[in-house]
C-alpha cells in the first residue's frame, strides 16, 4: 500500500531557504517559471514495511480518493507519510488527501489527532509537529506544518498580514460545472454562517448593515482566472484574499458555476431552458450535485457514481516570503490528485 501511496501522493520539491534562522541547509530545486498542474511527483517517501490491511485508496472512477471512514490511525499515518511534499529544517509540507478533516471533535480521526505519530514516523526525534496552514476537509492540497513554535508563529503572522493587505498567498485550482462569464475577475460577497438542520451553512448577505458586521457577517473577496474550458466546464485558478469557511465554493456558486463535486452549495444554482439563475440560499436545501447526462457521459460516470464525486478544489500553490526582504518569494506546489487529473482528461481541460 505504501509504495502505491508514495507514487500517487508524491509532491515536488520547490522550496529554497526560508529565513536563515528558521530554515537551515541547502536550497532545493527552484519552482518553474510557469507553474503547472502536473501530477508527476519528484519526491517520494520510500516504503517502510508491509501494511496489515489493504490500501484505503479508491480505484476507478475516482483513483487516489481516500476512504477515510475505513482508516485506522496507523493507516492514516502511512497515508500522511507518503503525502509528504517536503521535509526540511522545522517545516514539513503535505499534499493532503480530499476528505480528510484537519480538526474535529475529541476521539475523531483527523490530521491533528495523529500529528504525534506522524512526528515519530518522520524521525523528528521528540519534536512535535504543529499546524501552520491548511484548508478544509473537502479540499485537497497543501498543508504546512512546523516543529518550531517560533517558525509557526512567524508564518501565521505572515499569512494574517497578507490577508489584511489583500495580497494573495494561496492559489487553488478547481473544475467548475459551467464557465464563468468573464475569463478573470474578482468576486465580492458578504457571508455569514447559519446553523440549519444541525449543519453550519454559509449564506450570502446583501447590503450588510453595521450591526450585521458586528454579529459575524464578513465581507469576502476572491480573484479567479479561467485556465481552460471544455464540455461546458472550466479549469479555474482561485485566489482567496479573505478567509471564511467554504468561501471559494460559495463564490463560484454566485458566479453560477459551482465546483464539481460540491454537494453542499451547488443546489443553489437552478436552470430553466438552459439559463442558470440563483435560488434563495435560505430556502434551498442541501442535496447531492446533479449533473446533466452529457456531462456524465464525458466523465464516464453513472448517476449513482456522480453522488460520490469528490470536490474538485485543490490548494495547488502557497507563496512564502524570501529569506530576506529583497528576496523573491518562494513557492510550494502540490500535484493534483489522480481523480482530478482523470476529470481534466475526460473533459479535455488541458491548459490553453
Amino acid at each position: 500500500m505504501r509504495a502505491v501511496l508514495a507514487q500517487e501522493m508524491g509532491g515536488r520539491r520547490v522550496l529554497g531557504r526560508v529565513w536563515g534562522g528558521w530554515w537551515r541547509g541547502p536550497g532545493l530545486c527552484a519552482a518553474p517559471k510557469t507553474a503547472d498542474f502536473g501530477t508527476e511527483g519528484r519526491h517520494h517517501l520510500q516504503p517502510r514495511g508491509p501494511s496489515k490491511r489493504s490500501g484505503p485508496l479508491e480505484e476507478q472512477p475516482f483513483p487516489g480518493l481516500l476512504r477515510s471512514e475505513n482508516l485506522s490511525r496507523e493507516e492514516l499515518v502511512d497515508v500522511l507519510r507518503a503525502a509528504v511534499v517536503d521535509q526540511k529544517g522545522p517545516l514539513v509540507t503535505l499534499n493532503k488527501p480530499q476528505g480528510l478533516p484537519v480538526t474535529g471533535k475529541p476521539g475523531e480521526l483527523t490530521l491533528l489527532s495523529v500529528l504525534p505519530e506522524l512526528s515519530q514516523g518522520l524521525g523528528l526525534r521528540g519534536r512535535q509537529l504543529q499546524l501552520v496552514h491548511a484548508s478544509g476537509k473537502e479540499t485537497s492540497g497543501l498543508v504546512l506544518l512546523s516543529t518550531c513554535p517560533q517558525t509557526a508563529s512567524h508564518l501565521q503572522k505572515f499569512f494574517i498580514h497578507s490577508r489584511r493587505s489583500q495580497r494573495p498567498t494561496a492559489t487553488y485550482c478547481a473544475v467548475t460545472d459551467g464557465i464563468p462569464a468573464t475569463s478573470e475577475g474578482k468576486i465580492q460577497a458578504a457571508l455569514k454562517l447559519e446553523h440549519t438542520d444541525g449543519v453550519d451553512l454559509v449564506v450570502p448577505v446583501k447590503s450588510p448593515s453595521r450591526k450585521d458586521i458586528l454579529e459575524g457577517v464578513k465581507r469576502t473577496l476572491s480573484h479567479f482566472r479561467v485556465v481552460a474550458t471544455g464540455s461546458g466546464c472550466a479549469l479555474v485558478q482561485l485566489q482567496p484574499l479573505t478567509a471564511f469557511p467554504s468561501q471559494l465554493q460559495v463564490h463560484m456558486v454566485l458566479e453560477l458555476c459551482p465546483v464539481l463535486g460540491d454537494h453542499t452549495y451547488s443546489a443553489r444554482v437552478g436552470t430553466v431552458l438552459g439559463q442558470r439563475f440563483l435560488l434563495p440560499a435560505a430556502s434551498t436545501k442541501t442535496q447531492r450535485q446533479v449533473l446533466d447526462e452529457a456531462l456524465l457521459r464525458r466523465l464516464r460516470l453513472s448517476p449513482s457514481q456522480a453522488t460520490r464525486l469528490p470536490l474538485h478544489l485543490h490548494l495547488h500553490r502557497l507563496h512564502l516570503p524570501g529569506a530576506r526582504p529583497r528576496d523573491a518569494p518562494l513557492e510550494l506546489l502540490a500535484p493534483l490528485p489522480p481523480y482530478f487529473s482523470r476529470t481534466l482528461q475526460c473533459l479535455g481541460l488541458g491548459q490553453q
